[in-house]
């Protein structure tokens, strides 16, 4: 949620005018909006939840990690 005062998105660009760093975001009667300070664009935001974290190997257990064991055949290519 935002603050009363209203804040500039810094490199944002209004998705009517096109215009870069004219978007503002504020907060009205316990609602988020973004608009416009070049054009009459203004629209409710509605923020959603937190993403979930992508899968890297740091970030699984110890089981998640675990691979079978494969044996691998090496051949000579000279044959």
């Amino acid at each position: 949620m935002f603050k009363a005062d209203k804040r500039f998105i810094a490199g944002a660009v209004c998705p009517r005018c096109n215009q870069m760093d004219k978007l503002v975001v504020f907060n009205e009667d316990g609602k988020d909006f973004r608009a416009c300070v070049s054009c009459d664009f203004q629209e409710q935001m509605f923020m959603q939840g937190a993403p979930r974290e992508l899968e890297t190997r740091v970030n699984l257990s110890p089981e998640e990690r675990r691979v079978d064991v494969q044996t691998v055949k090496l051949i000579d290519p000279k044959k």
